[in-house]
């Protein structure tokens, strides 16, 4: 026996799925109402705090609705062609909406500053009822959310997108109270950059972190070279080549390894037990649990014999 390898596939209850793309659906669609009233509301009040914030708003949708499409193509069977399925369709998804994001971040950074020199008129009374319909939409999403929050990456991950959206919903209503209360209408501007201070680091996270699963990198938290220790530890073990280690999709981590035991091992019936120890070394011992591993086991010499560089 020379490879050998395990895997695991992970169901979802009817029920529990079916209440998982009800919610996202039931905010997807409140979150798109909000979008929709504060573009008409930026239009009517000239408020570059609230049109920002919109178009937030329709990112977080995106989210949204990558969250659902995600749900649904994930739980598509892997075939010959797509030997992970559609696992990876939430990454890539991820990069374009973490990159609109950015661009959307930047462009207003640079108008608020140009309003900041250069204010116009905000209709400010507006602006505070166009900024409260758009609380009143993230506070209802958030409630819907509330209880599958802990139930996975997706519902967390769009509950902090909602979440995000009221802080800067709240922000639109402080610049609108600024405004009426003082005339102070450049507080629209400082606003609008305040909450693309907030997000664009957000943002570039998120942009760094797909990235790094599109370019196959380690996942964050796993260090190959304790990996390294910890196989070498188990007895028989006399050396680890070609160690590599991965994500497919959020918490879908993958790793491999060809692993130089005793020849004796080939003939006693110890491999079995060997490729156990190693499977459980990867699973359990780190921050990051793999349970998706493969193991090749070769005497001692046999890297002689590859093809391509070992390490």
């Amino acid at each position: 026996m020379s490879e050998h390898s395990h895997s695991h596939s992970h169901s979802h209850g009817g029920a529990s799925v079916e209440t998982h793309q009800g919610r996202i659906t039931i905010a997807l669609c409140v979150t798109l109402a909000v979008f929709v009233l504060q573009v008409i509301g930026s239009i009517l009040t000239g408020s570059l705090a609230l049109l920002f914030d919109s178009a937030h708003v329709l990112t977080d949708a995106g989210g949204l609705a990558m969250a659902l499409v995600a749900a649904r193509l994930m739980g598509r069977p892997s075939t010959n062609k797509r030997t992970w399925g559609f696992a990876r369709a939430e990454i890539l998804a991820a990069t374009a909406q973490a990159a609109v994001l950015l661009a959307v971040g930047l462009v207003v950074l640079v108008e608020g500053v140009q309003r900041l020199m250069h204010p116009g008129e905000i209709a400010s009374q507006e602006l505070i009822y166009f900024g409260l319909i758009g609380l009143v939409g993230n506070v209802i999403s958030l409630f819907v959310l509330l209880g599958g929050r802990s139930n996975n990456f997706n519902m967390r991950a769009a509950f902090l997108e909602v979440l995000n959206d009221a802080l800067g919903s709240v922000a639109v209503i402080v610049a609108a109270i600024i405004i009426t209360t003082t005339g102070w209408v450049q507080a629209d501007a400082i606003v609008a950059m305040l909450i693309g201070v907030l997000i664009l680091p957000r943002t570039v996270k998120l942009l760094l972190e797909t990235i790094g699963v599109l370019l196959e990198s380690t996942p964050a938290g796993l260090n190959l070279d304790k990996v390294r220790e910890h196989i070498m530890a188990i007895d028989h073990v006399r050396g680890v080549h070609d160690l590599h280690s991965s994500q497919i999709a959020t918490g879908l981590p993958i790793l491999s390894a060809h692993v130089v035991v005793d020849e004796g091992c080939f003939h006693d019936g110890h491999a079995p037990t060997m490729l156990d120890a190693l499977q459980s070394c990867v699973a359990g011992h780190f921050s990051v649990s793999i349970e998706h591993s493969t193991f090749q086991l070769e005497p001692v010499g046999h890297a002689e014999h590859e093809l391509g560089a070992h390490h």
